[in-house]
């Protein structure tokens, strides 16, 4: 695959990358982070739950476990969207072995063409999805778009460590170590190649802010989380 952007542009290249991984994409994300993602995801269902919404949308839910997350912590209905249909399968399935389907429905969807009415959703929430957008402006626009005044958006994702030595160990980490365990299990290392290439590239923290208020997002805030290596983003819908 080549570098993702390039020739083709970015949307398809990500969807076929995340087609690619999504038989083994929960298993590599527990290795790959520890098991801490799933501590960073409950700190977004948290924030999500102080406005207590009724429907919440979830942007590049990818196999689901937000969306699954929302609906065990009491979210009445909860859509996730993603433009990989493999990483929808597995989150269908998923929904299903839950006995979920009642309160979550997973259906393709792009971030930057959202097919939902105007203000149709009490909040949005996005977990390492952000950075894979084509247009992070349209696709920040569009999910104001779909929330109701006064709603809020969460965004979980990654960012970059400041200090030492954490900042040295995570690069290292994400040069040398990830990309080879994520060939091992997944046999795609581009997948793995692309993520600290993607980190890199995202603006993060206040520069992602500005983008927020851009897309008519009030009251934005942000919270490091774990030494700096992912971030929460919060803003409410004006």
């Amino acid at each position: 695959m080549p570098p993702i952007g390039t020739v083709e542009g970015k949307k398809p290249q990500i969807e076929r990358m995340f087609d690619s991984i999504a038989p083994r994409y929960d298993l590599l994300n527990r290795v790959l982070s520890a098991g801490i993602d799933q501590k960073w995801r409950k700190k977004v269902i948290r924030l999500i739950l102080e406005k207590s919404p009724q429907r919440v949308l979830d942007v590049a839910t990818g196999t689901a476990d937000l969306a699954i997350m929302a609906a065990n912590s009491g979210v009445p209905n909860t859509v996730g969207v993603d433009i990989s249909e493999e990483m929808l399968a597995v989150g269908k399935r998923k929904v299903v072995a839950k006995g979920l389907t009642e309160k979550v429905v997973l259906q393709s969807g792009d971030a930057e063409k959202l097919p939902f009415e105007d203000a149709q959703f009490d909040a949005c929430m996005v977990s390492f999805g952000v950075r894979n957008f084509e247009d992070l402006d349209e696709g920040l626009r569009e999910i104001h778009r779909i929330i109701r005044p006064g709603g809020q958006l969460v965004v979980l994702e990654f960012s970059r460590p400041a200090a030492f030595p954490i900042k040295q160990l995570y690069g290292f980490y994400n040069s040398y170590i990830l990309p080879n365990i994520g060939k091992l299990l997944s046999g795609d290392s581009a997948a793995y190649t692309y993520l600290p290439e993607s980190i890199v590239a995202f603006p993060e923290g206040e520069a992602f802010l500005d983008h927020m208020r851009q897309a008519g997002f009030k009251t934005v805030r942000d919270e490091r989380l774990t030494f700096g290596i992912a971030s929460i983003y919060v803003g409410e819908r004006s």
